[in-house]
C-alpha cells in the first residue's frame, strides 16, 4: 500500500540536503515508512483516505501529501543528523515537519465530504 498519498522526493525533499545518503536510497525503508505514515493518518482521521483515494479532490490529496510526506521526512531526519549543520539545524527541521503533520491531521480528522463546495 505505500506511494498511495506521497512520493519518496517529497520526503527526501523535506528531509532537506543534510539526509544520510544510504536511507534515501533505501528503497525498503521508504516504503516502510510510506505503509507507517499511511496507517498513522488513517487510524488518527478514523477515515480510510486510501479506498476512495481516486475521487478525492486534489486539495485534500494535497493535504494528505503534506502529511505523509512530513512523518517520513521526520524518519529520515531521525536515522542520522550527522548530514545537517548542527543538530539544532535537525531538530528545527524535526518540529517544523512536526507542526505540518499535527495540523494537517487536525484538519483530515475535521473533514466533512461536503464542507468544500465549488464557488
Amino acid at each position: 500500500m505505500a506511494w498511495t498519498f506521497t512520493s519518496s522526493g517529497a520526503a527526501i525533499a523535506k528531509a532537506g540536503i543534510g539526509s544520510n545518503a544510504d536511507i534515501i536510497l533505501s528503497g525498503a525503508r521508504l516504503a516502510e515508512w510510506s505503509n507507517m505514515s499511511e496507517g498513522r493518518i488513517v487510524s488518527e482521521t478514523r477515515r480510510d483516505w486510501r479506498v476512495s483515494y481516486a475521487s478525492l479532490g486534489t486539495d485534500i490529496k494535497n493535504i494528505l501529501d503534506d502529511v505523509s510526506s512530513s512523518m517520513m521526512a521526520k524518519n529520515i531526519i531521525n536515522y542520522d543528523m550527522s548530514g545537517y549543520t548542527s543538530r539544532a539545524e535537525a531538530i528545527m527541521m524535526l518540529n517544523v515537519n512536526d507542526d505540518i503533520v499535527r495540523e494537517g491531521i487536525k484538519v483530515l480528522k475535521d473533514f466533512k465530504s461536503n464542507d468544500i463546495k465549488p464557488i
